[in-house]
C-alpha cells in the first residue's frame, strides 16, 4: 500500500466516523427532546387542571336540582280563543332611600322588561242564550274580550343599571318588585293600546268564517247595548 492510498483510506474512515457521530448526536437530540416533552406534559396538564379548578371556584356554574316529586294542584278545561298577541318592551325603575342622602343609603335599579300579552275571548262563557236566529240570520253576542297572559320573557329581560349607596347593601327584593311591576305595566300598556278591541275584532272575524262554513247564511255580532 502506498502512502497516498493510506491517506485516502484514513480520510474515508474519518468521514464515516464523523457521519456516525453526527447521526448519534441527532438521535440523542431527538430522544432528549421527546423525553423533555414527556417530562413537561404532566406539568402542563397539572397547570391546566389547576386553572380549571380555580376558574370553577371564582366563576361557579349554578346547579339546578329539581325535586323528583311533582304535585298536581288543579286541572281545568279551557275553551279560550286566543286572537292577538303583543310583544312589548318597558323600562322600569325601582328605588329606595332616595333623597339628599341617596348617595349613602339609596338603592336604584333600572330594569328593561320584554314581555308578551295574549288576549282573546273565553268561549266557555258563550252560552245558548247568547246565540239566536232572527229572520234566518244568526245573532251572536260574544263575551267580553280579556287578557289571558301577561308575562315577561326572561331571556330578553335584564337589569340595565344598578346604583347602590356607599353605606347601603343592595336590596335583594328590588329586582322582584321591578319584574312584578313590569308585568302589570305591560298589561296596562297593551290595554291602552287597544289590545282588547283588536282581540274582539279578530274573534268576530274568525267565528264569522267558522259559522258560515257550518251552514249559517248570515251572521251578525251584537253587543250588550243592542
Amino acid at each position: 500500500m502506498t502512502f497516498q492510498q493510506f491517506v485516502k483510506g484514513l480520510a474515508i474512515g474519518i468521514l464515516i466516523l464523523v457521519l456516525l457521530i453526527a447521526g448519534l448526536l441527532a438521535a440523542t437530540g431527538i430522544i432528549i427532546k421527546n423525553g423533555a416533552e414527556k417530562a413537561i406534559q404532566p406539568i402542563e396538564d397539572a397547570n391546566n387542571y389547576l386553572s380549571t379548578q380555580v376558574n370553577n371556584v371564582l366563576h361557579p356554574t349554578p346547579t339546578v336540582i329539581p325535586d323528583p316529586i311533582t304535585i298536581l294542584r288543579d286541572v281545568r278545561s279551557l275553551a279560550r280563543l286566543e286572537t292577538v298577541q303583543y310583544s312589548m318592551e318597558k323600562v322600569i325603575t325601582t328605588e329606595v332611600g332616595q333623597g339628599p342622602l341617596g348617595f349613602l343609603f339609596g338603592d336604584r335599579l333600572l330594569f328593561v322588561a320584554h314581555g308578551e300579552v295574549i288576549a282573546g275571548i273565553d268561549l266557555e262563557k258563550l252560552g245558548a242564550e247568547n246565540m239566536w236566529i232572527e229572520n234566518e240570520v244568526l245573532m251572536v253576542r260574544l263575551p267580553p274580550s280579556e287578557i289571558f297572559v301577561a308575562t315577561l320573557n326572561n331571556q330578553l329581560s335584564y337589569v340595565y343599571d344598578r346604583d347602590t349607596g356607599i353605606l347601603k347593601r343592595g336590596d335583594v327584593t328590588l329586582e322582584s318588585i321591578a319584574r312584578k311591576a313590569a308585568e302589570e305595566e305591560i298589561a296596562k300598556a297593551a290595554v291602552e293600546d287597544g289590545i282588547l278591541d283588536t282581540a274582539e275584532k279578530n274573534a268576530e272575524s274568525y267565528l264569522y268564517r267558522l259559522l258560515r262554513q257550518l251552514g249559517y247564511p248570515e251572521v251578525i255580532f251584537v253587543d250588550d247595548q243592542d
